[in-house]
């Protein structure tokens, strides 16, 4: 086995932490550690967290063992880790101070629940990079782009078929509720696969690399507004939106009125329609 340059941690440093923490990968936390330099590099990369890098907070959310930690602060930016078992969490200051002394200044290790975090808590980053489980990868994204106005660039890994949620465009069979609610944002698009074989256990499930790139803060509408038409849209995806939107509107023919209002086809489905519609259809409704 070739040895990793130092900084980075390969499949026998990866396996020797976790002897170490008597850590044992849970499907309950979705741990599957990253042992492979050549992804960590290519993630970081993706990232492009390296242009500015002296200046730049990157928001690292499930850092694990720290393979993909050590990548980032090897850019020279400083690094936020947000990491919900305590045991990682404790030890990764200490993994960063063996293998990149010269980093460690630059580590805030941060022990709790990525779905509870805000600027009060982690500050204001700039970028968000994270190997995430496919159960919280969508509610963990859009917790953090609500919460952290700061954040302008988002490169996550997560389980190919969550990546095509994200990235769908309308019309799509698999465009939906992530779809839109990111696109209220800025725009998500699917960069690169991940091959099973880089993780630590070996996952059943296909990896992909999503980034994201934050638009100009919306004014136009509320966005809970606009997000309880959406749900309410894909509550029912195989009805009309007429029928659909009943519940929320009131009636169907409450319903029909608002969407005439919003210019959107009563008859048209709830995956049909980009976020703009959805916009439309909130603000028709606050008019009326």
């Amino acid at each position: 086995m070739t040895a990793e340059p130092p900084g980075l941690l390969g499949p026998a440093e990866i396996r020797k932490l976790a002897a170490e923490l008597d850590v044992r990968p849970t499907k309950k936390l979705g741990q599957n550690f990253v042992h492979d330099a050549n992804t960590v590099r290519r993630i970081v990369e993706l990232a492009e967290v390296g242009s500015d890098a002296a200046d730049t907070v990157v928001l690292e959310v499930g850092p694990g063992l720290g393979s993909l930690t050590l990548g980032l602060l090897g850019t020279g930016a400083w690094v936020v880790a947000v990491e919900i078992d305590p045991a990682l969490a404790g030890r990764l200051e200490r993994t960063v101070a063996a293998h990149a002394p010269e980093a460690a200044s630059r580590l805030t290790v941060v022990a709790d629940d990525a779905l509870q975090v805000d600027s009060g808590r982690i500050g204001e980053p700039d970028a968000l990079v994270a190997n995430l489980p496919y159960n919280v990868a969508v509610p963990v994204v859009l917790h953090l782009l609500a919460e952290l106005p700061s954040l302008r660039r988002v490169l996550v890994m997560v389980q190919t078929e969550v990546a095509d949620r994200m990235a769908a465009a309308p019309g799509g069979r698999v465009y939906g509720v992530p779809s839109v609610k990111l696109a209220w944002y800025g725009t998500a698009r699917k960069v690169a696969a991940v091959p099973r074989s880089v993780f630590w256990p070996v996952p059943n499930v296909d990896s992909s690399l999503v980034a994201f790139d934050r638009g100009p803060e919306r004014t136009d509408a509320d966005r809970d507004a606009v997000f309880a038409v959406v749900d309410a849209a894909f509550a029912q995806r195989r009805k009309t939106l007429r029928a659909a939107l009943s519940s929320w509107a009131g009636s169907a023919e409450r319903a029909g009125e608002i969407l005439a209002a919003a210019g959107v086809e009563p008859r048209a489905r709830g995956e049909q329609l980009g976020i703009e519609e959805y916009v439309a259809i909130a603000r028709a409704a606050a008019e009326a």
